[in-house]
This record gives structure tokens, C-alpha cells and sequence, in this order.
């Protein structure tokens, strides 16, 4: 039996995947990329149980700021509420269970697009009109489920998992990398959200190599790029990460003139985390943008792309201009990463295609390998 014998489930042909050594590894078996079982045990097992990133808490400033997102098929809100404080809510009316907000925006209450049942920012329902002649009904025993949401460094991070390990404990590993950088203090200045024609890992995997640079992005930043001079180091348990020395180009990209506190490199570093499972994270000393995914169905995945500047950036007169110069690149750099991720997704679909020998630069794709085959039960 091969280790890629198609008789074997998705789960047993990654697992045999990542029993090999990293120095045998081979690519990912396609079938955990394109079966429509084992994306419903991602679902389950892995989007269910897992902090997820739904943006940053900045962009939320007023009370009544809301946005709303998708977690394995749960509709969540997270907003302020009146008291300043981050809430996740269930998105679904306690009555006939419509969903109740779309997109972003600001409410004084959330009131129900199908019968006006009105809901307090707390969850609680303040009014439903035309119940009086039922005898059951007690509107202080009505509410909307409250999701855990919590603060993390500058992230909104959101669990349905009543029993996860807090972000500061379960991603302690991440501040003590790069917690000089005080992410939280960073600012978020562009939000826009898309769908791709790809399955979600193989954006992320996208993100968290950077073999793929020198051709897939000729046309930006590849020319920059040096392979022999990068390092993909081991990852940790709920992230894999790798860096970047910049030099002078991009002015953003290094820590403000006026910031003595950071020092050597320090100044000049881009890290390049991806926390699992599906927040991806460039950050600088001057600017970081990220992506946060969310798989529609095997083929699509929905992309949150972001990003916004350190605070001494922000101060800076000229902060608009640096900041427009780095978004116009990334919308060059995202227009040439959807190429190669669709491309590959159909490559996936192909009959003729198969996993390929891992580069020493694909470190971190093995260890989302491993870890992502750690989360499937039998």
C-alpha cells in the first residue's frame, strides 16, 4: 500500500503523509484538499474548536460597531457593546430563527428583519411586538446565545469552543516572538473582503512558504528575493512562522525615525506568521496586513485582507502617502497570488496530478500538514 493509495481516507493519507521525516515529506494527498468529508471534519474538528480571527478590535471603536461573520456554518456578530466591551452573540432570532444582521455597520439595537423582535447589545430582548396573548412567553428568558470573543494583542478572536485554552495561553508562544513589536498599538486602516476560486489550505500554504516568490511574483517583489539565503525554521504547536531582513526600499517596512526603542534588526524584520488555522499575518515594524480565511466549500475560499500601520507610523505627516504606496502593492502581490492559488486548486482536480518532494522553504507547509492531521479524530 502506497502512501498515497486512493483506497485509504483523507485523514490515513495525511497521516501517513506526516509520518514520513520532513526531509522525505511530500506534498499534501490531494483528496484533503477537494473531498467534501474531510472539509466537514475541518469543519467540525478544526473552524468549530479553534480561535479564529474575525479583524482587529480598533475597527470596532463606538458602541453599537458590529460586524458579522461565518463560523462552520454558525452566524456570529461580534460588536461593542454600550460598556466599551467586545461581545460575540448568535446571529439567528430567538423567534423563527431568521439571521438577524449583514456585513458591517452601527445599531443601537439588533432588531429582527422578520418580525422586529428587538435585542439589547448585551443579547438580552428588550421587545417582540404582538406576543401578550401567549401564555409562555417571558421576555427576560429569551436571548441570544453569547460567543466567546476575546481582545488578543489588537484581535478580535472568536471561539464557538466553550473549553479553548484562552488566546493568551494558547498563543504564548507568539508574543514571546514578536510581542516587542506591540501589535496592539497597531492600526487598522483598510478592511475588504473576496472570494477565491481555491481551497483554503492552499492559500494558506501560499502564505506560509516563500518558495513561490521569484516566479509567482516576478512582476512585484520577487526580483528582491534571495532562496539560499532563507530560513524556514521548525514551528510550534499552534503556529509556524519564518522572516525577512528588509533593506531601505520600502521606508514602511522598518520602524519610524522617531522610535529609539527598537534596536539592530529589530528595525527591520518582517515576520511572517500563520497562526492556525487560518489567520495569516505580515508583520513589520512600520505596517502589517493579514489575511483570515474561511473555507466555502472545497473549491472557494472567502478572504478578510486587512491591514494598517504601527502607531508612530500613523502619526508620521506623511503616513497616507506610505500607506497607499504599500496597499497599491499588495493589490499587485494578491492579484498575482489568486493566479497561482486557482491554478493549483485545478491542478488538484486534474486525474494526472500528484504530490510532489518538498522543498527545504516548505517547512511550514509540513507543519500545517501535521498539525491539521493532530485535530481529525478517527
Amino acid at each position: 500500500m502506497t502512501r498515497h493509495d486512493s483506497s485509504l481516507r483523507p485523514i490515513d493519507e495525511l497521516r501517513a503523509n506526516v509520518a514520513q521525516p520532513f526531509e522525505r515529506a511530500l506534498a499534501m494527498p490531494k483528496s484533503v484538499y477537494t473531498s467534501e468529508d474531510f472539509l466537514a471534519q475541518e469543519l467540525e474538528h478544526v473552524f468549530a474548536k479553534e480561535w479564529l480571527c474575525a479583524g482587529r478590535a480598533d475597527a470596532l471603536p463606538h458602541p453599537g460597531d458590529y460586524l458579522t461573520l461565518e463560523i462552520a456554518g454558525e452566524p456570529v456578530i461580534v460588536l461593542r457593546d454600550r460598556d466599551g466591551k467586545l461581545r460575540g452573540l448568535s446571529n439567528v432570532c430567538r423567534h423563527r430563527m431568521s439571521v438577524l444582521l449583514e456585513g458591517r455597520g452601527n445599531v443601537r439595537s439588533i432588531v429582527c428583519p422578520y418580525h422586529a423582535w428587538t435585542y439589547n447589545l448585551d443579547g438580552s430582548l428588550r421587545g417582540a411586538p404582538a406576543m401578550t396573548l401567549n401564555e409562555t412567553f417571558c421576555k427576560e428568558a429569551i436571548g441570544l446565545p453569547q460567543v466567546r470573543v476575546e481582545d488578543w494583542l489588537g484581535w478580535i478572536l472568536v471561539t464557538l469552543n466553550p473549553d479553548a485554552p484562552p488566546p493568551s495561553v494558547a498563543l504564548a508562544d507568539v508574543e514571546k516572538l514578536v510581542g516587542y513589536l506591540d501589535m496592539g498599538s497597531y492600526q487598522e486602516h483598510f478592511r475588504e473582503e473576496f472570494l477565491w476560486a481555491t481551497n483554503w489550505k492552499v492559500l494558506a500554504e501560499n502564505f506560509m512558504e516563500s518558495y513561490h516568490l521569484p516566479v509567482c511574483h516576478s512582476g512585484t517583489i520577487g526580483g528582491s528575493v534571495d532562496l539560499m539565503k532563507m530560513t524556514c525554521p521548525e514551528g510550534l504547536p499552534a503556529f509556524n512562522y519564518h522572516w525577512i531582513v528588509k533593506n531601505d526600499t520600502v521606508p514602511l517596512s522598518l520602524a519610524h525615525p522617531s522610535n529609539t526603542r527598537l534596536q539592530g534588526d529589530e528595525r527591520r524584520i518582517t515576520w511572517l506568521l500563520s497562526i492556525y488555522p487560518s489567520l495569516m499575518i505580515t508583520l513589520t515594524p512600520g505596517y502589517f496586513w493579514y489575511l483570515s480565511l474561511t473555507p466555502d466549500g472545497p473549491g472557494h475560499v472567502k478572504v478578510l485582507f486587512a491591514g494598517g500601520m504601527s502607531a508612530d507610523w500613523c502619526a508620521d505627516p506623511r503616513a497616507a502617502e506610505h500607506l497607499a504606496g504599500v496597499k497599491a502593492l499588495l493589490e499587485d502581490v494578491n492579484i498575482e497570488d489568486k493566479g497561482c492559488v486557482e491554478k493549483v486548486y485545478q491542478g488538484l482536480l486534474a486525474g494526472l496530478s500528484s504530490p510532489g518532494p518538498l522543498s527545504h522553504l516548505e517547512r511550514p507547509n509540513y507543519d500545517f500538514a501535521t498539525y491539521l492531521a493532530s485535530r481529525i479524530p478517527d
